[in-house]
């Protein structure tokens, strides 16, 4: 370690005040601070010391994010194997059609590995193939302009960004094409967060803003049911693209059953999705490491239960006889689609989710809300977590000074 500590430094030389290259001291800083911990520390009697700081954090979050990532690069595989296990059934011909027309699926094929669902060195090697091009665009692109505002601000360049970076690719679908993915992070980046000053000061998360202009502008590219499965993109009877959370909206809970989804397969993350949020069992273990790290509020989680249960519990009750979705059990709704995903990762935001305690929790009630009351009410938007989250994030300021001015006032009274 004291070797490339020595290497860092000869190499900080040209970006030191005076040097060459001390207009891009933030880039080096970035590396610096990436590798080792920052040499400055706080002094005088007038702060607050906490061993947390923002690299420590946002490396807790990179952390708690491995078993989504693991789960993602498997079951984009396997659900890719799958379909062409599938096509391979309808005929030789059209895998190679579809091999032809899927660059990575070629490049798979050409690797001579099995296309066996069941085989595991091939799910995961087809399941990369689809994930490190978008992880690489993600930083490439949100990199260079994450770059490019910290050298015109002269700021260092934050960790906020490797979240970021790990986050929006996880609620992207696998078939999405890279060129929307390099204009969503730009989108994110840029109008979610440096307008409003950088890190630490945007109102929305940058990740969800990104998807949501996405899901705005490339309705088709973004949604449609082509997407979910990555070796999808050659129609074909039998392949069915449509995730389990749009066959419950559409056609009731029951029909899951019909189209081969169980309980279990959506709690461990065995169905189409986007790349990250399929399994609620790897977001339960990121929830763990981040409540015991206290990165995470414990208060916006229960928070998100408490109003998906209550709210679905209403419609249940409720009921209707034109619109399936209203029978949803709560299970099926905190196991499907980007629940799990959202309230872990996304609800909890230390940014952009409501600062004051109580407020936390009305603040994570009001998602809990707002998501149930999205899928079942509006078939047009049968996922609707990523909404919720946002209307949340728009509202958490407000939500924050309505407890601090109780706080305020009940103190006033208490102390004459």
């Amino acid at each position: 370690m004291k070797l490339v500590r020595r290497l860092l430094d000869k190499m900080g030389e040209p970006f030191l005040q005076g040097g060459k290259l001390q207009r891009l001291y933030p880039l080096y800083e970035a590396l610096d601070t990436f590798t080792f911990t920052p040499g400055e520390v706080t002094r005088g009697k007038t702060h607050v010391r906490d061993a947390m700081d923002l690299k420590r954090l946002m490396m807790t979050v990179v952390w708690a994010l491995v078993p989504a990532i693991v789960m993602a690069i498997y079951n984009t595989g396997y659900q890719a194997n799958l379909a062409l296990e599938r096509l391979h059934e309808l005929g030789g011909g059209e895998i190679a059609a579809h091999a032809l027309d899927n660059w990575r699926t070629a490049i798979f094929m050409g690797l001579g590995l099995s296309f066996s669902s069941s085989s595991l060195l091939g799910c995961v090697v087809h399941g990369l193939l689809y994930y490190i091009p978008i992880l690489f665009v993600t930083f490439a692109v949100g990199g260079v302009w994450e770059v490019l505002f910290a050298t015109v601000r002269k700021h260092e360049i934050n960790e906020g960004f490797l979240v970021t970076g790990m986050l929006f690719p996880l609620i992207l679908p696998p078939a999405i094409p890279l060129w929307q993915v390099a204009l969503g992070i730009t989108f994110g980046v840029v109008i979610g967060k440096e307008v409003f000053g950088g890190v630490g000061m945007n109102i929305f998360n940058p990740a969800l803003v990104a998807r949501a202009f996405l899901f705005f502008a490339y309705p088709a590219a973004i949604s449609g049911d082509d997407v979910w499965i990555a070796a999808q993109g050659l129609t074909a009877d039998g392949i069915s693209g449509a995730t389990a959370m749009a066959v419950a909206t559409v056609e009731g809970p029951q029909a899951l059953t019909e189209h081969g989804y169980t309980l279990w397969q959506a709690f461990v993350g065995l169905v189409p999705g986007s790349l990250g949020e399929t399994s609620a069992l790897a977001c339960l273990i990121g929830a763990v490491v981040l409540l015991v790290t206290r990165v995470a509020s414990y208060r916006t989680m229960l928070g998100v239960v408490g109003g998906t249960v209550a709210m679905t519990l209403l419609f249940n009750a409720i009921g209707s006889e034109t619109n399936p979705a209203f029978q949803i059990p709560v299970w099926w709704h905190m196991a499907l689609g980007g629940w799990a995903f959202g309230t872990v990762f996304m609800a909890t935001d230390p940014v952009s989710s409501a600062y004051t305690r109580n407020g936390q929790y009305i603040y994570g009630a009001l998602i809990g809300v707002m998501v149930i009351a999205i899928r079942v009410v509006n078939p047009a938007f049968p996922e609707g977590m990523m909404l919720a989250i946002l209307f949340a994030n728009m509202f958490s300021p407000l939500i924050d000074w309505f407890f601090i001015r109780a706080t305020v006032k009940r103190r006033a009274l208490r102390h004459g």
